[in-house]
This record gives structure tokens, C-alpha cells and sequence, in this order.
């Protein structure tokens, strides 16, 4: 039956966020209705709140996220009643053109992009004072309660914290996945991080494990450097500091460029700079962070003509339903850490001030 509980419903762009009590339907054939316990706010998130990644209002926001599965509807196989599970916001449906390439991750499910804010079968499970609410990339986190199609999520060990496993959900699988899957950094190479967020610290993480020798934070907010150093950076440099662009400080640093950058802010004047400070011919510079929507970048094609590769990376490559619950298996395993990722830990009723934190840079 519907289930009545709380949930953070963004009813228009630049408003904070208002706690409802939302009607939550019942999953339909393939879907799953889980309890989340734990959900975290992720920069993409906010781009909707600031109108840089368009979506239909009202919205119930968040997609980074664990919780437990309370009921399933006809058909569900993969999940029951009980067990623990992680959403997917790209999900895994193991049938399209992406997910049957061994190369491809972003599976044609995903709502990313096309941004109907609704289920596959085009409509919302949530209600809210008579009104229909939108789902965001078919996750919607900031909830009591949410429905999500089956291909959309991921049994994970029972054994799991949730409130630091939910990181796999997004940023910590985003960045991780970014250095070890896309961008593939190689023992001993030299690689540059521009945003030093969450999934900029996971990025740096991910190079460690690579087994690169030279990790170069890039953050205008030096409150970062310490923690990203803790995580593996080997330098971290402010573009403030210098009054030259900051593409050219890297060339200098590194000896004409390093191997691998990373763009983990959403900004397009980083992403050229984090183009232009890899190696002019075999450098590889991966777009991690959301780019904003109605901006177009404008770049010398000299600089992809001698050899640099520009890549995109959207969950960090991962196959999802695949890889999920193997990357919780490694962190129960104690291969990576997240708690250097968890800054604040606040009651759901608070999420206007988690997104103050975000926004503070704190």
C-alpha cells in the first residue's frame, strides 16, 4: 500500500529545500520500494537547485545514497524484502547497446540527460499535497522512502555500514572509478586534480592505488590540501597563488605536462586548463564533474592534434549492478577508506544546512 512518510521536496529553482510529508506508491512490476537510511549530498545535486543541470520541478533531489529493501513488486528477482541495497542513478539493465559493450557503462535507463524526472514507464511514484512529484535520475534520495526500477539497484553485503557505504552510491565510485577505469593511470606516471570536493579526494585515491608517483592537487580553497595530502597528493597548489595560468604552472612543475588530469568541478574554463597541462602527445585528461548546462567550450584543436586524448567519465566507468557490490566488498575488505570523505553527519530534517556546508566549501 502507500506508505506516508518525510522527504525534502524542492518545489522551484534557488529555494531552499522544504521537509513534506509525501505519499510514496507501491512498486510496480519490476521495481523495488527501499527504506533509505542514509543518503549524501552531492554537488549534482545542487546544480539543480541552481538551474545549471535542468530538471522538471517539483523535484525530490539526491541520488548518492544506501538503504533496505521494504517491498518488491511483480517480477523482482534480483532483491527481497530485507536486504541491503545501494541506488543506481545509471543503473544496469544488461540488454542495451552500452551495456552489452564490454567498453560501455552508461546504460540507456539512465535518466541522465534526458531529464523526464519521471520512472520508465513515465510516471511518478510521489505525491504531495495532491501534486505530482518528479524523481531525479530515477533515484531520489532525499526520501523516507523511494521506488527505483529493478535495473537500478544493487544488493550489497548485509554486513555493510550504510552511512559510509551510501559514498559508493556517487562520489566516491565517480572518482575512484575515473583514475582506475577511464583514464587507466599507470604505475610511476604523474597526474593533476582539479577540485579537491569529495570525488576530486576519491580521484586522488584511485591514482594511489594506480600506483602514480606524482599526484598534483589544484584547488583555489587551501582548507583542502591537507586532507588531499593525507589521501595521497603529492602537491597541491592554489591558482590564486600564481599570476600566470595554471595549465602553465603544471607544464613547468612536471617537465612538459603530466600523464593524467582530472576535471572534478563542472567548470569549462578547468576543463580546458586541465586539457592543456597534460603531456602534448600521449597525455590523457578525463571530465569528471557535471558540465554545465547551456555552455559550450571554445579550445585550440592544436591541442588534441598532437596527441592528447579527451575523455568523459560518468560513474566512473563502472558497470554498475556489476561493480557495486564488489567495490563495498573491497571496503569491508579495508582496500580504500571513506570516512576522510564524511565531514558531517546531520539529521535528515537539517539537509538545508548540509547544503550550506556544501556550498561554504567546509
Amino acid at each position: 500500500q502507500v506508505i506516508k512518510c518525510k522527504a525534502a521536496v524542492l518545489w522551484e529553482a534557488n529555494k531552499p529545500f522544504s521537509i513534506e510529508e509525501v505519499e510514496v506508491a507501491p512498486p510496480k512490476e519490476h521495481e523495488v520500494r527501499v527504506k533509505i537510511m542514509a543518503t549524501g549530498i552531492c554537488r549534482s545535486d545542487d546544480h539543480v537547485v541552481t538551474g545549471a543541470m535542468v530538471m522538471p520541478f517539483p523535484v525530490i533531489l539526491g541520488h548518492e545514497a544506501a538503504g533496505v529493501v521494504e517491498s518488491v513488486g511483480q517480477g523482482v528477482t534480483a532483491v527481497k524484502p530485507g536486504d541491503k541495497v545501494i541506488p543506481l542513478f545509471v543503473p544496469q539493465c544488461g540488454e542495451c547497446q552500452n551495456c552489452l559493450n564490454t567498453k560501455g557503462n552508461l546504460c540507456s535507463k539512465t535518466d541522465l540527460g534526458t531529464s523526464p524526472g519521471l520512472m520508465p514507464d513515465g510516471t511518478t511514484r510521489f505525491t504531495c499535497k495532491g501534486k505530482a512529484i518528479h524523481h531525479f535520475l530515477r533515484t531520489s534520495t532525499f526520501t523516507e522512502y523511494t521506488v527505483l526500477h529493478e535495473s537500478a539497484v544493487a544488493k550489497i553485503d548485509s554486513a555493510a555500514p550504510l552511512e559510509k557505504v551510501c559514498l559508493i552510491g556517487c562520489g566516491f565510485s565517480t572518482g575512484y572509478g575515473a583514475a582506475m577505469q577511464t583514464a587507466k593511470v599507470e604505475p610511476g606516471s604523474t597526474c593533476a586534480v582539479f577540485g579537491l570536493g569529495g570525488v576530486g579526494l576519491s580521484v586522488i585515491m584511485g591514482c594511489k592505488v594506480a600506483g602514480a608517483s606524482r599526484i598534483i592537487g589544484v584547488d583555489i580553497n587551501k582548507d583542502k590540501f591537507a586532507k588531499a595530502k593525507e589521501l595521497g597528493a603529492t602537491d597541491c597548489i592554489n591558482p590564486k597563488d600564481f599570476n600566470k595560468p595554471i595549465h602553465e604552472v603544471l607544464m613547468e612543475m612536471t617537465g612538459g605536462g603530466v600523464d593524467y588530469s582530472f576535471e572534478v568541478i563542472g567548470r569549462t574554463d578547468t576543463m580546458t586548463a586541465a586539457l592543456a597541462c597534460c603531456q602534448s602527445n600521449y597525455g590523457v585528461s578525463v571530465i569528471v564533474g557535471v558540465p554545465p548546462a547551456a555552455q559550450k567550450i571554445t579550445f585550440d584543436p592544436m591541442l588534441l592534434f598532437t596527441g592528447r586524448s579527451w575523455k568523459g567519465s560518468v560513474f566512473g566507468g563502472w558497470k554498475s549492478k556489476d561493480a557495486v557490490p564488489k567495490l563495498v566488498a573491497d571496503y569491508m575488505k579495508k582496500k580504500f577508506v571513506l570516512d576522510p570523505l564524511i565531514t558531517h553527519t546531520l539529521p535528515f530534517t537539517k539537509i538545508n544546512e548540509g547544503f550550506d556546508l556544501l556550498r561554504t566549501g567546509k
